[in-house]
C-alpha cells in the first residue's frame, strides 16, 4: 500500500503542475477565501480520484471524454460570463449574500471536478490503479493533487492581495474563456 501511495503521490503531483485545474485554483484563489477553495478542491479531488481508481481497478481502461469535455466547456463559458457580469470590483465579493462559503465550495468543487474529468492526472491514477493497491493509489493521488493545487492556492492568494480586483476579474474571465475554447477544441477534434 505504501508503495502505491508514494508512486501515485509523485506521479499526480508532477502531472498537476501547469494543468488547467491548477491554473483554475490559482485564479479562484484570487477571488475567494482560501479555506472554501481548499475544501472544494479537496472534496472534488477525493471524489474524482475515487472514480478514477475505481474505474482503473475494475476495467483498466480510460473514460470517453467527448461528452465530459462538452460539459466542461459549457461550464467554463458560463463561469467566464458570470465573472464578467459580477461587477463588485471595490467590494469583497464574499460579503454579498450570494457568495456564501457553501455556495463558493459547491461552485469551485463543480468547476474543479469538471476541469479534471478525463485529464492526465485522472488517467494517471486510473492507470496506476490497474496493478497497484487501490486505497494507496487513491490516497496518494488525492494527496498529490491537493498538494500541487495547494501551492497554486497560496500563489493565488499572494497575487490576489496585490492586484486590483478589476484586473483579476478580467484576467479570470479570460482564463475561463480560454479553458472553454480548449475544451471545445478537444470536442471538435
Amino acid at each position: 500500500m505504501l508503495t502505491a501511495l508514494f508512486i501515485a503521490f509523485g506521479v499526480v503531483f508532477v502531472a498537476e503542475f501547469g494543468d488547467k485545474s491548477q491554473l483554475l485554483t490559482l485564479t479562484l484563489a484570487t477571488k475567494y477565501r482560501a479555506l472554501p477553495v481548499l475544501i472544494a478542491i479537496t472534496a472534488a479531488t477525493m471524489v474524482l480520484q475515487a472514480l478514477s481508481v475505481g474505474v482503473g481497478g475494475a476495467l483498466g481502461a480510460s473514460l470517453p471524454t467527448t461528452f465530459i469535455n462538452s460539459l466542461a466547456a459549457a461550464a467554463f463559458l458560463g463561469f467566464a460570463i458570470w465573472t464578467l457580469v459580477d461587477s463588485d470590483d471595490d467590494d469583497d465579493v464574499e460579503t454579498s449574500p450570494t457568495f456564501t462559503p457553501r455556495r463558493v465550495i459547491v461552485s469551485v468543487a463543480s468547476m474543479f471536478f469538471l476541469a479534471e474529468l478525463g485529464d492526465k492526472t485522472m488517467l494517471s491514477s486510473m492507470t496506476l490503479a490497474t496493478d497497484r493497491n487501490l486505497f494507496g493509489t487513491w490516497l496518494g493521488a488525492t494527496l498529490g493533487m491537493v498538494a500541487a493545487d495547494g501551492l497554486a492556492l497560496l500563489l493565488g492568494k499572494y497575487l490576489g492581495d496585490r492586484i486590483p480586483r478589476r484586473a483579476i476579474r478580467y484576467g479570470s474571465a479570460a482564463v475561463f474563456f480560454v479553458f472553454a475554447a480548449l475544451m471545445l477544441f478537444d470536442v471538435l477534434r
